[in-house]
């Protein structure tokens, strides 16, 4: 009787074994469903001309850009000045507004 249990606990281990196996490549397989045309199609605007801001000033989006790297959220631009650019959203404590100098690479004058 004992041979028999020890028989079919290590019968038991080797199942174990291989099936843990074979769930690992069988999860890294996904399946990937696609519903519509085979194709992206970008936004209707991908293909309008940007509009043209003075090389030597800050691009009001790349202030937006600016703004979000230093965390803050549903940023939009208020006011462009010939001295500064000035964005508005939302920080971790509520309503922020951050300016930025109007000169290439927008750096930041004050919070």
């Amino acid at each position: 009787m004992k041979e028999l249990l020890a028989k079919l606990g290590i019968a038991a281990a080797i199942t174990v074994t291989v099936l843990s196996g074979t769930a690992e490549y069988a999860s890294a397989q996904g399946v990937d469903v696609y519903i519509g045309p085979g194709y992206h199609r970008p936004p209707p605007d991908y293909y309008a001309p940007r509009p043209h801001y003075d090389r030597r000033g800050c691009d009001p989006r790349e202030a937006m850009d600016v703004a979000r790297s230093y965390g803050l959220h549903r940023a939009r631009v208020v006011d462009v000045t010939p001295r500064r650019v000035i964005v508005d959203g939302f920080g971790r404590r509520g309503p922020d507004t951050m300016m930025f100098a109007n000169v290439r690479g927008c750096p930041l004058i004050g919070r």
